[in-house]
């Protein structure tokens, strides 16, 4: 079958560092399925896994965030049938969506919503499996709270800011581009903010002395420090973003601050107990999306999957400034 993968990682602007291949088509069993994928996106987590290193592949699938129809089920499958449209984030620890065909465990796996285009549906599950648990099962927000959302306009702060102002949320979020704030405004923010600012003082100039909670999506390192002078007394911080220098948790301990990681790949890396959430999450933001009441965060669409428009797409995306997501779809003849 046909896919895109690596043989070597290399800097985008190589040719080598992403090309067609053909590769073996797996079989389905326990709980996987078989998708015939129609759709992927391409996401920061795409990029930081084909940096350049001194190692090789014999190739390595990239992709993690796809939509497609259900081809065939293993034998312990009972959530999907054949013919079902779906969409997922896959697992970090598995060959990638960037293939004409996938293997995926059906626990972490949605119906796709109605609504959606294959290519509108395959720009939400990584993102909305990220922002929603990290903010429903590790902030554990409230209605009546206050959020700031570092970077909103990317992939998981466009919907987290719209599944933040859902659940009864005053919603601050980040932005350095006036095209950005407009995004933001435009998903519900209650006002905006530059990161590359102080934020104190920003937040001041709104009437706010601090926050419940932060959502930091950009360089935890470079907003380290200000999340702690703007965080409330007993509040809590979730971040999505590695730190590269040690980071100094005793700014938290007079304020008896809680931290969290969110990494949406630990359920289905470790097959959690609680790995089926995954699947019940996207069913029902899938739910309110056909309902209306969240949009799909889709900016750009490029046709077919090849390797050229995969080494474009995550040019784009290593370039930082992407507003929303960008979506690679159809393998073409």
């Amino acid at each position: 079958m046909k896919a895109v993968g690596l043989y070597k990682y290399l800097p985008i602007t190589n040719e080598e560092s992403l090309v067609d291949v053909e590769v073996e088509q797996g079989n389905p069993t326990g709980h996987d399925l078989l998708i015939r994928v129609q759709a992927v996106s391409v996401n920061p987590v795409d990029t930081k896994v084909r940096a350049p290193k001194d190692k090789e592949e014999k190739p390595k699938i990239l992709g993690f965030d796809a939509s497609g129809i259900v081809e065939e089920v293993g034998e312990e499958c009972s959530l999907f049938k054949k013919g079902d449209k779906v969409y997922y984030a896959g697992s970090i620890g598995r060959q990638g969506t960037n293939s004409e065909y996938h293997l995926v465990d059906e626990r972490i796996v949605g119906r796709k919503p109605e609504n959606l285009s294959f290519a509108e549906a395959a720009a939400m599950p990584l993102t909305t499996l990220t922002a929603w648990e990290g903010l429903f099962q590790r902030l554990h927000v409230q209605e009546g709270e206050s959020i700031l959302i570092i970077n909103g306009g990317g992939g998981v702060g466009s919907i987290a800011i719209q599944l933040a102002k859902q659940a009864g949320l005053t919603v601050i979020a980040t932005s350095s581009r006036i095209e950005t704030s407009e995004w933001c405004k435009g998903l519900g923010a209650d006002f905006i903010i530059n990161h590359y600012e102080s934020m104190e003082e920003q937040l001041k100039e709104h009437g706010m002395e601090s926050v419940d909670n932060i959502f930091c999506l950009h360089s935890t390192d470079k907003h380290w420090k200000e999340m702690s002078k703007v965080i409330r007394p007993q509040g809590k911080i979730c971040s999505i973003v590695e730190n590269e220098e040690p980071i100094d948790l005793k700014l938290l301990q007079d304020k008896s601050i809680s931290f969290f990681w969110e990494f949406m790949f630990t359920r289905p890396l470790y097959e959690t107990d609680d790995i089926v959430d995954q699947h019940h999450i996207l069913n029902k933001v899938g739910e309110e999306l056909e309902k209306g009441n969240l949009q799909h965060t889709l900016q750009e669409t490029i046709s077919p999957i090849n390797a050229e428009n995969m080494r474009k797409a995550h040019g784009k995306v290593e370039k930082g400034k992407m507003i929303g997501k960008i979506v690679v779809e159809g393998w073409g003849q």
